[in-house]
């Protein structure tokens, strides 16, 4: 009977398309909105955190709008947005992405990132096949790049915090070490 109460609250699940959030909310919410068919997601201002699998599995979400107060983007929180393009945190205080945050995001072609991240995750860009790292000015931004790259580094959906970060993850680390010389 569990099994098919599940089946059928990810049913009803597919079938949200909009999501209204609250003013005074400081958090989205571990699974909050997975398995939804959102496609453009607002996050009000005062939210400081999207938990742990917040976004998992949102196929049809192609635009999220990030507050200035955000600071930490939890594990597999969009994990397969396989419709999101672009995703800019420029305009955050975003001091921390986690593990596996943005995998598998296969359509997603450029992101940009402010200078206040400090501590990047493992696996954060698995199975992104079109983006590769560049510097601009003042951030880090990562952009298309050939879609037959694909540097995909995990062979299992396990996580440990104990792991070193990933060769892209290290990508990311020595570039903005480089931002702050």
């Amino acid at each position: 009977m569990e099994e098919a109460n599940s089946d059928v609250r990810e049913e009803r699940m597919k079938q949200v398309t909009k999501v209204v959030f609250l003013l005074n909310i400081t958090k989205v919410g571990k699974w909050a909105c997975w398995y939804t068919n959102l496609v453009v997601v607002e996050i009000p201002e005062g939210v400081e955190s999207i938990d742990f699998r917040a976004f998992y599995y949102c196929k049809s979400l192609t635009s999220v709008s990030f507050p200035t107060t955000l600071k930490l983007v939890g594990n597999q929180a969009f994990w397969y947005c396989s419709s999101l393009v672009n995703v800019d945190l420029l305009h955050t205080n975003l001091q921390k992405i986690e593990e596996y945050a943005f995998s598998h995001c296969s359509e997603l072609k450029s992101m940009t990132i402010p200078d206040s991240l400090q501590t990047l995750g493992q696996y954060i860009f698995d199975g992104c096949c079109k983006l590769s790292p560049h510097l601009d000015k003042n951030s880090i931004y990562y952009q298309y790049s050939d879609p037959s790259d694909s540097d995909s580094n995990s062979d299992s959906d396990s996580y440990s915090e104990d792991k070193p970060p990933d060769e892209r993850t290290l990508k990311v680390i020595d570039h903005l070490r480089s931002l702050q010389s």
